[in-house]
């Protein structure tokens, strides 16, 4: 039988290719070499594979920008940046004139190269607390005093005035927000939430309150203790087991009054919690305020009794006093308080200086909080209450409206 022609179909691969031709170690040779030539090709794939690429990967470099505190216009031109009487400037002298921090690998950062422009004025800061020069040691801890320069707590870590604005404002509120260091979730909202202007009171009967109120300084806010005083309806609405009392029991007023005082450090000044019953008794009031004028502490009345004789006992006794003009949150509804805080712009357009305080109520720091960012575009400033005093009399000695005497 005759054999059938192979196809395209049934003939086996290479079955009709050309014997090869030449010796076998040049055959061997031509495979080696093009064995090489793929290693190559296949590393340099790798290599562009896992390898980051610097012109279209991940940056190779941060740069951190923040606002420069020298106007552009103060600048040099970059003609002089750029050179210098002895040639080209270095790289240390551009970074000089040009006002920016490098840091270099091996330094701060190392594998990154980070620059810091100043930040035109930077956040106020208040003075550091304890200062050795106003405390005293007792067996309630850390006791507030006037230091034998003369410095006061309330000048000393009063929180500054700043710089007066390029435009005189129509009128200044202070806030004083109170109740903090109790609920650690309420007190965290007040200190990350509210501007560093407005004024924060502590109780004396929370936890880690020495922690707690030096953050709040961090943050810019000047800080009052808030101290518990007898309302008319004691015991059935109680302050608490350091109350300042009057009758007979106010004998032992000192003794509690030293144990608050001694809860925490570096606040301006004091501000009744309750009281509407200690506040209007003179006999009471009198070793109390003694206290406060030896310990060079600012007294603010909170306003919450018609009959409360607080501001105008310690003013005469010449402490620095004050006495709010309304609390915002009687009513804890945001209408109601937004309500309230445009009474308290009017007040103080009409007045100059308008005092207010309020509790630290989820409400109350939320409303405040996105009223206080309208302020500036309406002509009003906030300030802190230390400052407010020296607002509402410039004449008074000792002013507290900048808060810079150290």
């Amino acid at each position: 039988m005759a054999a059938t022609p192979l196809t395209e179909l049934n003939r086996a691969l290479g079955q009709d290719r050309a014997a090869p031709s030449g010796k076998p170690w040049g055959r061997r040779l031509g495979m080696a070499a093009a064995a090489c030539v793929g290693a190559v090709v296949l590393g340099l794939l790798l290599v562009v594979a896992l390898r980051r690429d610097p012109d279209g990967g991940e940056p190779m470099a941060i740069a951190s920008i923040e606002k420069r505190s020298t106007p552009l216009a103060a600048l040099p031109p970059a003609a002089e940046v750029a050179a210098t009487p002895n040639g080209p400037a270095s790289a240390a002298q551009l970074e000089n004139n040009a006002g920016v921090t490098v840091v270099r690998p091996g330094e701060e950062a190392p594998g990154a190269i980070i620059i810091t422009v100043p930040e035109e004025g930077g956040p106020i800061k208040l003075a550091p607390a304890p200062d050795n020069r106003l405390t005293e040691r007792t067996r309630y801890g850390l006791l507030p005093k006037t230091g034998p320069d003369g410095a006061t707590p309330a000048k000393i870590y009063a929180r500054p005035l700043g710089p007066e604005p390029t435009t005189k404002p129509a009128g200044y509120v202070a806030l004083l927000v109170g109740g903090l260091g109790i609920s650690q979730n309420g007190t965290a909202e007040a200190i990350a939430r509210l501007p560093g202007a407005v004024s924060l009171a502590f109780a004396p009967y929370g936890t880690e309150l020495e922690r707690t109120v030096q953050r709040a300084r961090g943050s810019g806010h000047e800080v009052f203790l808030q101290l518990p005083m007898e309302p008319f309806d004691y015991p059935d609405n109680d302050p608490g087991p350091h109350t300042l009392l009057t009758g007979p029991k106010a004998q032992d007023n000192i003794d509690k009054l030293h144990w608050s005082l001694g809860r925490f450090t570096g606040y301006v000044g004091i501000v009744n919690f309750l009281g509407g019953r200690l506040t209007a008794d003179q006999e009471a009031l009198t070793p109390i305020l003694r206290e406060f004028a030896g310990r060079g502490l600012m007294v603010v009345d909170d306003g919450s009794s018609p009959r409360s004789l607080l501001a105008g006992a310690a003013t005469r006794a010449q402490i620095p006093a004050l006495k709010i003009d309304r609390v915002i949150d009687g009513v804890t509804r945001a209408d109601a308080v937004d309500k309230e805080l445009a009474a308290l712009e009017l007040l103080a357009r009409e007045q100059g200086v308008a005092v207010a305080a309020a509790s630290a109520l989820p409400i109350s720091i939320d409303r405040i909080s996105r009223w206080a960012q309208t302020l500036e575009a309406r002509k009003i400033a906030l300030v802190p209450v230390s400052a407010a005093r020296g607002l509402r009399n410039p004449k008074t000695t000792g002013s507290l409206s900048t808060g810079s005497q150290r």
